[in-house]
């Protein structure tokens, strides 16, 4: 296949970008700056667009770009940001897809779409829940969807946090961890869904080999946990006690709707779609996952 990947040069697209290559595919790297090498083609939602020039031949067009959430406090600057960085270059994408009539369309998304789900175990039929993520997330997969065209299908990456030695989030809390500082935030049985980088990769590898699944799809572990018995599983990998308790109105102080939404709300998602095609991961549960992730990065 010939697919062109968009956010190419974060952490899960350039996994994604080599993992393709290893297995014989022709990738192209939609890059918004100036094109440096043969396989890059140069793109600006914001003014030139999408050169059709940059999709011959393509077959697929993965997108993968967006600020990160947890890059910043929630100003209303930086909520904009968040937007902006999602639904116009989203929208960009779709409508050149559409309008070259490209077969498949990939759309990162996020399990933000379903808020604080409590106890239940969040499943791709189930409606958006509330907050600023989910509104977020809601208009994300509206800009492509409905941009896409019908003759395309379209799959939506609801992904959950992606653990790797890369970075990402634990390129945020293992250092905290291996100081000992680290430990459950608030009561610690909020639910954490998460993937590790090999299995968000193989399964968007997956759905691109699977012209019979559309719409949502939660990339996300079977084994999501309460986050304070991850806090123990990360203690564990990195051998450090993970004891240092943070309280919630501690948490809110700090990191205000940002931390109430990434990591008070409970978050259990199952990953049907993916399972019920026959979808095994690499690491379904968090002990194995962390013994990857917390590897030095080769």
């Amino acid at each position: 296949m010939r697919i062109a990947v968009a956010g190419s040069q974060g952490l899960i697209g350039n996994a994604l970008v080599n993992s393709l290559r290893a297995a014989g595919h022709t990738v192209i790297r939609l890059v918004r700056r100036e094109a440096l090498a043969d396989d890059e083609f140069s793109w600006d939602p914001e003014t030139i667009g999408m050169p059709p020039e940059s999709l011959e031949g393509v077959d697929a067009v993965v997108s993968l770009g967006g600020v990160g959430v947890g890059n910043g406090r929630w100003t209303g600057r930086f909520k904009q940001e968040l937007r902006d960085s999602r639904i116009t270059p989203t929208e960009v994408l779709a409508e050149a897809v559409r309008d070259l009539g490209i077969p498949t369309f990939i759309s990162a998304s996020a399990t933000g779409f379903y808020g604080d789900t409590g106890t239940r175990a969040a499943v791709e039929t189930d409606g958006p829940g509330k907050g600023f993520l989910a509104e977020l997330v809601v208009d994300w997969e509206k800009a492509a969807t409905t941009n896409a065209g019908p003759d395309t299908r379209v799959v939506l990456l609801r992904t959950a946090p992606v653990l790797s030695s890369q970075g990402g989030l634990l390129g945020k809390l293992r250092p905290l961890f291996k100081l000992g500082l680290g430990g459950p935030i608030g009561n610690g049985k909020q639910y954490f869904s998460w993937i590790s980088l090999i299995d968000e990769v193989r399964a968007i590898e997956f759905l691109l080999d699977s012209p019979d699944i559309a719409g949502p799809v939660n990339l996300s572990a079977p084994g999501s946990l309460p986050f304070g018995e991850f806090c123990k599983a990360l203690g564990k990998a990195v051998h450090r006690p993970a004891v240092m308790q943070v309280p919630e109105f501690v948490a809110r102080r700090v990191g205000g709707e940002m931390a109430e939404e990434m990591i008070l709300f409970s978050q259990r998602v199952e990953p049907r779609v993916l399972t019920d095609h026959g979808f095994t991961f690499n690491h379904p549960e968090i002990r194995e996952a962390l013994t990857y992730a917390t590897k030095p990065a080769s």
